[in-house]
C-alpha cells in the first residue's frame, strides 16, 4: 500500500481528531470571591488559571489549586494522587475535596510557583503511563542562592493509565502534539516508551517545532517529519503494532526525507556505516535512550 501527501496528512489528522481539551460548561464554572468547603477546609476562589483550573486561598490565607470539572479524568487524577502521594515527593499531592453537590467535582493540590517552561526560560514505582508529559505539567518551586528550585513536582494525572490498559493497547489519542512518540501521534499501541521519548523531548522540544502553525492541516505530519530527520529510520518493531496504512505513512515521510535533510545520519561515513554500527543505529530509532521518568 502507498500514500501520498494529501493522504498521509488526512490518516495524521484522523488518528488525533480525538483528542480535545476538556471546557466546562458556562453554569459549572466557579467565580471569584466564591467559597468552596472542603472535608478538612474553606477555601475562596481568587483567580480563573485556564478552563478548569483556579487558584484559591485556605483559610490561612495560603495558595491553593482548585481543579473542578465533570469528567473521569478528575476522578482518575484522584485515585492516582491517593495512589502515589506517600510513596514519592515528585507529584503535585492532593490536599482535599470539595463537599458540595451545588458545584461540580473539585479537587484542591497543592500549589507551586510555576512550571518548567517559564521557570527555565526555559524510580517509576509501578508500570505506569503519565502520557501526557511536558514543561507544563512540571511544576516547581524556586529556591535560594545556589539552589535554583526547592520542589519539582509532576502534574495533571487525569490521563493515566496502567501500561496494560486498553487506552494503551488501542492507542488513544493522548498529549500535546509536539511531545508526542511517533506512535502516539500515529494513534498505535503506546507504552512506557512512549513516557521516555516525552521527558526527552521537554528538553529540546523546539527541535520538532514546524514551520506552520499549531491549526494547520499539516502540522501533525511536519512533527513526524521532523521526527525522522533528527533521528533516522523508524524502528521495524513498528511492524507489529502499525496497520498497513500507518506503515505507508512512514513509509512516505521517510522517502520524502532527502538525504540533506536528515541529521545527523546523513554526515555517516562508510567506516561508521559498518553492519554492526548500522544495526545499533536502526535498532535505536527515535528512541531517547538516556532518558528516565520519575
Amino acid at each position: 500500500m502507498s500514500v501520498g501527501k494529501s493522504e498521509a496528512t488526512a490518516i495524521i489528522q484522523n488518528a488525533n481528531c480525538s483528542y480535545h481539551s476538556i471546557v466546562c460548561p458556562v453554569h459549572l464554572i466557579h467565580s471569584v470571591g466564591q467559597s468552596l468547603k472542603g472535608r478538612t477546609g474553606l477555601y475562596t476562589v481568587t483567580k480563573q488559571l485556564q478552563d478548569c483550573v483556579w487558584l484559591a486561598t485556605n483559610q490561612q490565607q495560603e495558595k491553593v489549586v482548585a481543579k473542578s470539572v465533570c469528567h473521569f479524568r478528575l476522578q482518575n487524577e484522584r485515585d492516582i494522587l491517593l495512589h502515589f502521594q506517600n510513596r514519592t515527593p515528585f507529584v503535585r499531592p492532593l490536599i482535599d475535596e470539595i463537599q458540595d453537590s451545588s458545584v461540580p467535582p473539585t479537587l484542591i493540590l497543592r500549589y507551586l510557583d510555576d512550571d518548567v517552561l517559564r521557570a527555565s526560560g526555559r524510580q517509576r514505582l509501578t508500570r505506569i503511563e503519565v502520557i501526557d508529559l511536558k514543561p507544563s505539567n512540571v511544576l516547581v518551586n524556586y529556591g535560594h542562592g545556589n539552589i535554583r528550585f526547592k520542589d519539582i513536582q509532576l502534574a495533571d494525572f487525569g490521563s493515566t493509565v496502567r501500561e496494560d490498559s486498553a487506552h494503551a493497547r488501542d492507542g488513544d489519542p493522548i498529549g500535546t502534539p509536539i511531545f508526542r512518540s511517533p506512535e502516539a501521534h500515529l494513534q498505535m499501541k503506546w507504552d512506557t516508551a512512549t513516557d521516555i521519548w516525552s521527558f526527552g523531548a521537554m528538553a529540546r522540544f523546539h527541535i520538532f517545532k514546524p514551520d506552520v502553525p499549531v491549526d494547520h492541516d499539516e502540522y501533525d505530519t511536519k512533527i513526524l517529519m521532523k521526527h525522522h530527520r533528527c533521528f533516522g529510520p523508524f524502528p521495524e518493531s513498528y511492524e507489529e503494532i502499525a496497520d498497513q496504512e500507518r506503515l505507508a505513512v512512514l513509509v512516505w515521510i521517510m522517502q520524502n526525507s532527502p538525504p540533506e535533510t536528515l541529521r545527523p545520519f546523513h554526515l555517516t561515513t562508510a567506516r561508521e556505516s559498518e553492519a554492526k554500527s548500522n544495526s545499533i543505529v536502526r535498532s535505536s530509532g527515535p528512541g531517547l535512550e538516556s532518558c528516565f521518568i520519575l
